[in-house]
């Protein structure tokens, strides 16, 4: 790389397989290979059920892979246990696409915000106020809100006291999972650019889930590309509209509508369902509904391979001496 990075999390070929009674297995993530470096965003995308939500959660350690290992700082944490998982959990935290869902509706902002910084100790009762309006003031919140309850607040302002709840013990990592989903365009607008001043200002790492193609692209470092649990392609943030090379990619990447997309442009449709992720296809993933799919597709799954710099590929199309020109 022509940059030096600092590798904060990595995922070595994890597995999450669930038993399904009378159905053999689910195969929810596949032998996921990604990394995490300071102070970057990796986004994530794919279709619903394609296991983003799966992978992030055993980020968070709220589930174990079935195979493969997490490393933070060159500790795998799926070996964790009692006190040192309970500690370890400071390091990661989540912001979720439902605040009102997220937040006791009994509790005062003060007490939500503050309830991480109580549970390990980190400050007494009489500091909680004092700790909650500086927290609130991070996110740029009047600290008077710490004496509210959530449901007398806006969509936005309960996703600000979520991130000011999220960031409380000073995580390295943070996982944003559809978080600015449910919000308005101009609010969500406004969310983005405080979660990267944060970033900049304390060289947080982001792991970005979205189905919003173009907030991805505009916000995040790398993009990794997930279908039916597989990672068929990272990239370049820069890159996602219009240097994705994986024809899944591609198909993303042109379903993007915004101001300037000209009317009469063709929008390629992508044909089909997934297949069912109990009955997994023993080739590529996208096999089914590839249009460019060649007999050895059906035949070999294949491996993120790298391209070029910060660039990986699964697809037979430019991977290995059977690889096929591309079709346009």
């Amino acid at each position: 790389m022509s940059e030096s990075r600092e590798l904060l999390v990595e995922t070595r070929h994890v597995t999450k397989i669930y038993p399904v009674s009378g159905k053999g297995r689910l195969v929810a993530d596949c032998d996921v290979n990604l990394k995490f470096y300071r102070g970057r965003t990796l986004g994530i995308v794919g279709e619903s059920g394609c296991g983003k939500s799966t992978l992030m959660r055993m980020l968070v350690s709220l589930e174990r892979p079935t195979e493969g290992e997490i490393f933070y700082r060159g500790q795998d944490i799926t070996k964790l246990k009692g006190e040192m998982l309970r500690q370890h959990r400071q390091k990661i935290q989540m912001i979720f696409q439902d605040p009102a869902a997220a937040f006791h509706p009994g509790m005062k902002v003060m007490d939500i915000v503050c309830e991480p910084l109580m549970n390990f100790k980190r400050i007494k009762r009489k500091e909680k106020e004092a700790a909650a309006r500086k927290l609130l003031e991070m996110v740029e919140l009047p600290g008077d809100f710490a004496l509210h309850y959530p449901r007398e607040m806006s969509g936005g302002q309960r996703q600000r006291v979520g991130i000011a709840r999220a960031l409380a013990l000073e995580p390295e990592l943070v996982i944003c999972d559809e978080a600015t989903s449910a919000l308005d365009v101009s609010v969500q607008k406004t969310v983005i650019e405080l979660l990267v001043k944060l970033q900049k200002e304390k060289h947080i790492s982001y792991a970005f889930i979205s189905h919003d193609i173009a907030l991805v692209r505009a916000v995040s470092h790398e993009v990794a590309v997930m279908y039916l649990g597989n990672i068929v392609e990272v990239l370049p943030g820069e890159k996602l509209a219009s240097g994705g090379l994986h024809p899944y990619t591609r198909t993303l990447a042109g379903s993007v509508i915004d101001l300037d997309t000209d009317p009469d442009r063709r929008i390629e449709r992508l044909e089909g369902e997934p297949p069912s992720s109990l009955s997994v296809p023993e080739g590529c993933p996208f096999y089914s509904r590839c249009r460019q799919r060649r007999e050895v597709c059906g035949k070999e799954r294949p491996g993120l391979r790298e391209i070029g710099e910060g660039h990986q590929v699964a697809c037979h199309l430019f991977c290995g001496p059977q690889s096929f020109p591309l079709q346009q």
